[in-house]
This record gives structure tokens, C-alpha cells and sequence, in this order.
């Protein structure tokens, strides 16, 4: 993709950030923030490819081993965890079992499976894909960095119905005029995401304790503590199969998740049927009111407990990437909700015979001693698309739940975190969804009034019974979202302010123009390849660079990593190019990635950018021109390319505040120097690469 000359020379562009107004000379403008416009590009086609019925068919069976051990072990632990001090009145269990049909039918299926799912980012799901597409549709960043032809990445667009509505333009309006309501999209995503990761260090912890605590009915002198260091070794061992990647795993758990569901689902019949099927009253949700009626105040306290039936809902969504929409639906329908909701039911069903057996309500419900416990791996191999192992983020996730393991060592505790951590995601993603049906969806307000009344109001409810437990072991994911809030947040703001400093102090194209016809700088064989975080415009730190090493290569590229809020950018739309000056061999290039693009080996990146330039060579001009620097860029391919780039390190100014000294200072220059540096993430080679040092006073 490419700026055409005719296209430079419009008088009226998009407008970047509000920073420039229709109809302003183009004198008064630097070339750099000049967009094309972006007009009349055809839709490319979807980075999820519609797949046949065998290939859904084969993710689904997949989608068995992987997502759904969350929802399929929740029996172990909920009607435990809803009478911790046994039951009072057996009627309540009808009460309670009402309430887990209802709610694994409204959240679990309606919500997700049929809602939430259709909110998907070109196949991807999760808390930051509901973002992206909030992104896409208003302008929510807080980095002026946007431009015109982003648009026209064929995965960056959203299929918008026809029609227009006053309340969509509003909320949109809204939303772009109030940088408090920016910050608060942002906050709030970034405590979606770390609730998520809570989840995932909680949801090994309490499925495999509560699967190897069923050891004890058949060794009954084995003590809690035996059962706690049984458990951190099969964590331990969990996590390593990981590397082996979501096709591996998800084909050699998948048999065993299905045995599992057809188990507890026999079971489940099983115990309906000899003990009390007269439970199928609760199918009446008049039951719901008459529990909480009764019970008052600790039916409400119970809904902590009821909560964990949903456990693993959100990983159908966070999930998805690994698969597809109608391989999760279908393995949800025909597997996953008939089985757990017959568990249930076939638990109750005995626990109407048997009331004090509540604590170990699923082992002692078994006719036959033995369990089948799920295992949950979230991390995939990136042999397949969407599929990504994070070797450092796995051990990290491995020594976490091996710590709540040890710290904790029941399940209920840690069910009382769990509760908060599964709540909280689940009112930020009916929050972000109401959102997308506004502005994006245009869905009718009578549609959305009833959603927000009826399931946003439900999980608003358990959300506040969950918050009750916090002393009880609750506390643990919002402090551990605390934590990780602030790293994002410190890291967001420190660089925020080094990219708005970079932006206003940009050199103009008249001031580049003029270093590179200086004379005294020399100008050697070879492609340089100038990095910088900017987008509009190039760097301060060039002339720093110029100043220390006065020497440029003959055909010189400045190259900016831009991070687009989609998942993935199609390789043949990565680079957008621009000259710098007619007639010279300077150009601009801007390389777009998604969030889970991964960076390629650097000879392909190389070969990718030099074809891409002559390609944007082929465009801009014709003739005998085109063939000198066609072959005058080929001279410098071959010569070799030298890779610069600049640091600038980021120092509050004088007069600041101690806490903003404090904030960019140490905390984000720590994190900083923590971080994989730039030149690693792009694999460039270290023999190849000059760096200059700068530092920015914000």
C-alpha cells in the first residue's frame, strides 16, 4: 500500500486526533501527517476463513480438552461451596438447583454461546478483542496515532449494518470528546484482562484439588495437606504439556473430557431416577423466589457459591481464537450443557436423600468410586493459526497456582476468589458488549433494555454476593488485578508521554530535507533502516543521531512499528509507504502489526520490506526513473542493510511531581530495562545494528 503524489497533494485529509481542521493549507502542514484517502478499496477477506463441517466437527472435539474443564468439574465443587455449613431444608435444594439450571442457561449459553461469541475480532475473543472493536468504531486511544489507511486493512473493518441511529452517533460523540470516559475504557480493559489471568492461576488450583481431594473417600486417613502436595505436583506437571500446543493436547484430553461428560451425564441420570426425580420440579424458577424468600439474607450469601457452576464460561469467548464460532456452539450444545446440567440434577436428586453428605456432595453421589478430573491448558502452539505458547508467561502462571495451591489449600477459600475474579469478567464483558450493540451493532433499545435487566442484572447481583466473601479468601484476584492494573497502567502513561514528547518535537520535512543535502554528511553504500515509535513524522532523536554519526546510507527508510487494534494484519497489507522528497531515495514506512501477529524472522522481514519498497517504487513513478532507483535500491539490498535505532529515555521535567517523578522516573524506566527490548522482539541482528541514546524531559 502506498501514497500516490496526487494523493499528497490534496488539500483536504482525514483529520488526525482533532489536531487539524478541514481546509487548512497545505503549506501549513508537514508532509509527514499527511494521510491519503483511503477511498475506494475493496473488502478484503476475513482472517477466519469459513470452515467446512469436518473441520468443525474436529475443532469441537478439540474444543472439548481444552475450554471446557472448567465448566465440566464445577460439579466437584459448587453445591459444596452453596451449603459450606450443610443443608438446613432440604426444599432449598430445589431452590438452588433452580438457580444453576437458569443460570448456566442464561450466562453460559444464551449470553456466551449465542451473544457473546457473534462479538468476536475476526475470529478472536476475549476481554481485548471486545476492545479493539470499540477502538475500530470510536476513537478511544489516547495516542494520537491513527490514520486514514488503517481503515483500509481488510481485517480492520467491521461488517455495520445499514442503518443509522441517533444513540449510536451520540455514545460515539460521547466517547471521543471525554478523555474521562477514554481513561475509564482503557482502566476498565485492563482489569478485564487481568481478572482473566486471576482466572486462569485460580482455575487449575480449585479443579485439581477438588479431583484429588475425591482420593480421600477411598483413603479416608489421607490429610489435607497429603492432598495439597499430590495436587501442586500434577499442577506442576500440567503446566509442562503445554509446550506441545493446543492440536497435541486438545487431541490426547479430548477423550477424556468426552468420558468425562458421559459419565457425569450417565450419573447424573442415574441418581435422577433411584433416588428422587420429583428435583425436576425446579425446572419452574417460582422455586428461585420461594428460596430467597425464605432464606433472605443467606440466599443472597449463597449466590457466591451458585456462581462457580459458571466457572470457565468466559474461556468459551477468550478461547475462541484457537478455534471457531460454530465449533464452540456445537460442542457446547451437544456436549457440555446436557451433561453438567444432568450432573447437577443428579446431585440434588441424591442430596434430597442424603443431606449430610453435602461436602463431598459429587464423590459421595457415585455409585462406583472414581473420578475422571479435567485439565485446562490455555496456552497453544504457534504451529497453528491463533494458537500461541508463552514459555515465560506459563512458568509464571505455573508458580502462581502452585503458591494459591500451597497458600490456601481447600477449595472453598479459594472459591471465594474465584467467585470475584469470574464475576467481575463477566460484568466487563456485558459492559463492553452493551457497547458494541449501540455503536456498532445498532442493535433496536428495547433489545438491549432487556439484556441490561435481565442478564446484566443477574450477574450484577452474583457480582455483590461474591464481594461479601472478599476477607474469606476474595481479596486475592482484586489484588492480584491491583497489581497488574498498575504495571499496564504505569507502562501506558510512561509511554504515552514519550510519544507526545517525540510528536511535538518532530523535525519538519523541511529540516530533513536539509540534513540530507548537507554535504558534509557522507552518504555510504547500503539500506539503513532508521526505527522510532512515531508514527506522524520522524523522530528528534534522528538529528541526534545525524549530529553524533554524520554519515546516511544512499537510500534510507525511516521504519515505524504501528500496533493496529485487530488481531492480525494480512502480510501483503503489513507496509504502508511514503516519500519523503521527490527525486531522493528517503522514504517512510510505517509496519502494521495486530495484537497477535507474531514478529517474523528478520531475513524474511528484510526480503518482505525491500519488495514491498520496489513494489511502492513501481507506483510512484514510470520511465527511465523508476528503473534507476528500482535498480539503485537492489545495489543497496545487496550491499546490506544496517538497522538504526533510538533510545530515548523518559525523565519527568523539572517541577514535576514526586509522584509523576516517582511513576516515570523509576517505575517505568524500571519496567523499561525488565521488558524484552525492541531490537530483540524484531529479531534484528546485534552486528547489524547501531543504536543512539536520547533523553526526553516529559
Amino acid at each position: 500500500m502506498a501514497y500516490s503524489e496526487e494523493e499528497r497533494s490534496r488539500q483536504e485529509q482525514q483529520q488526525v486526533q482533532g489536531q487539524y481542521e478541514p481546509g487548512t493549507s497545505l503549506a501549513k502542514k508537514d508532509l509527514f501527517d499527511l494521510e491519503a484517502d483511503g477511498g475506494g478499496s475493496s473488502r478484503g477477506h476475513n482472517a477466519r476463513q469459513k470452515a467446512d463441517w469436518g473441520t468443525i466437527s474436529k475443532l469441537a472435539f478439540q474444543c472439548i480438552g481444552i475450554v471446557y474443564g472448567d465448566l465440566g468439574t464445577s460439579p466437584l465443587y459448587v453445591l459444596p461451596g452453596v451449603f459450606p455449613e450443610g443443608i438446613k431444608d432440604k426444599e432449598d435444594i430445589l431452590g438452588v438447583l433452580s438457580l444453576i439450571i437458569y443460570s448456566i442457561i442464561i450466562i453460559t449459553l444464551i449470553k456466551y454461546v449465542f451473544i457473546v461469541l457473534a462479538a468476536n475480532d475476526n475470529g478472536d475473543g476475549g476481554t481485548f478483542a471486545l476492545y479493539s472493536l470499540i477502538c475500530r468504531h470510536a476513537k478511544v486511544s489516547l495516542i494520537p496515532n491513527q490514520q486514514a489507511e488503517d481503515k483500509e486493512v481488510s481485517t480492520y473493518k467491521l461488517d455495520l449494518p445499514n442503518r443509522r441511529t441517533k444513540m449510536a452517533s451520540a455514545v460515539k460523540s460521547s466517547i471521543e470528546s471525554s478523555h474521562v470516559i477514554k481513561y475509564f475504557i482503557l482502566f476498565t480493559t485492563m482489569l478485564g484482562v487481568s481478572m482473566v489471568i486471576g482466572d486462569g492461576i485460580l482455575t487449575p488450583c480449585i479443579s485439581v484439588l477438588s479431583a484429588v481431594g475425591g482420593i480421600r473417600e477411598a483413603v479416608p486417613s489421607l490429610s489435607q495437606d497429603v492432598v495439597m502436595w499430590i495436587s501442586v505436583v500434577i499442577l506442576i506437571s500440567l503446566f509442562q504439556v503445554q509446550r506441545f500446543g493446543t492440536d497435541k493436547v486438545g487431541y490426547t484430553f479430548a477423550p477424556v473430557l468426552v468420558l468425562w461428560f458421559a459419565l457425569i451425564a450417565f450419573i447424573g441420570i442415574f441418581n435422577f431416577f433411584k433416588y428422587d426425580p420429583g428435583v425436576i420440579k425446579a425446572i419452574n424458577p417460582w422455586y428461585i423466589v420461594r428460596y430467597f424468600v425464605k432464606n433472605k439474607k443467606d440466599a443472597w450469601i449463597s449466590l457466591g457459591g451458585v456462581i462457580l457452576c459458571l466457572t470457565g464460561s468466559e474461556a468459551l469467548f477468550a478461547d475462541l481464537g484457537h478455534f471457531n464460532i460454530r465449533s464452540v456452539q456445537l460442542s457446547s450444545c451437544a456436549v457440555l450443557v446436557p451433561s453438567v446440567l444432568l450432573a447437577y440434577i443428579g446431585q440434588c436428586s441424591y442430596l434430597r436423600k442424603n443431606t449430610k453428605d453435602v461436602t463431598e456432595a459429587f464423590f459421595r453421589s457415585i455409585p462406583t468410586l472414581g473420578s475422571f478430573p479435567r485439565i485446562k491448558v490455555v496456552h497453544t502452539s504457534a504451529e497453528h493459526e491463533g494458537q500461541v505458547y508463552v514459555p515465560e508467561i506459563n512458568t509464571l502462571l505455573m508458580l502462581a497456582c502452585v503458591g494459591v495451591t500451597l497458600g490456601f489449600k481447600n477449595t472453598l477459600t479459594i472459591g471465594n476468589a474465584y467467585g470475584i475474579a469470574v464475576t467481575c469478567v463477566f460484568v466487563i464483558t456485558s459492559s463492553f458488549l452493551v457497547l458494541i450493540m449501540i455503536m456498532i451493532w445498532k442493535t433496536n433499545i428495547i433489545v438491549i433494555i432487556i439484556y441490561i435487566l435481565t442478564i446484566g442484572l443477574i450477574e450484577v447481583i452474583f457480582l455483590s454476593s461474591t464481594l461479601y466473601k472478599f476477607i474469606d479468601g476474595g481479596y486475592l484476584p482484586l489484588l492480584f488485578a491491583l497489581i497488574m492494573v498498575s504495571i499496564m497502567f504505569i507502562w501506558n502513561y510512561g509511554y504515552r508521554k514519550k510519544y507526545m514528547y517525540e510528536l511535538e518535537h518532530k523535525i519538519a520535512v523541511e529540516t530533513l530535507t536539509d540534513i540530507v543535502s548537507d554535504e558534509r554528511i557522507h552518504r555510504l553504500n547500503g539500506l539503513g533502516l532508521f526505527y522510532s515509535q512515531l508514527v506522524h513524522g520522524v523522530s528528534p532523536i534522528f538529528t541526534h543521531y545525524v549530529s553524533s554519526v554524520p554519515a546516511l546510507h544512499k537510500v534510507l527508510v525511516f521504519v515505524s512499528i504501528k500496533s493496529l487494534p485487530i488481531s492480525k494484519v494480512p502480510s501483503e497489507e503489513r507496509f504502508l509507504f511514503q516519500r519523503v522528497k521527490s527525486g531522493e531515495l528517503i522514504f517512510r514506512c510505517i509496519v502494521r502489526y495486530g495484537y497477535k501477529d507474531s514478529t517474523k524472522d528478520q531475513e524474511s522481514f528484510q526480503e518482505m520490506l525491500g519488495n514491498q519498497l520496489k513494489e511502492f517504487i513501481r507506483e510512484d513513478i514510470k520511465g527511465e526513473d523508476m528503473q534507476r532507483e528500482l535498480e539503485l535500491v537492489d545495489n543497496a539490498l545487496r550491499d546490506g542493510v544496517v538497522y538504526l535505532m533510538g533510545e530515548g529515555e523518559v525523565m519527568a521535567a523539572n517541577g514535576s511531581t514526586w509522584i509523576k517523578k516517582l511513576t516515570v522516573d523509576y517505575l517505568y524506566n524500571w519496567l523499561s530495562r525488565c521488558v524484552r527490548q525492541p531490537d530483540e522482539v524484531f529479531l534484528i541482528p546485534r552486528k547489524h545494528l547501531l543504536k543512539v541514546g536520547m533523553t526526553f524531559d516529559v
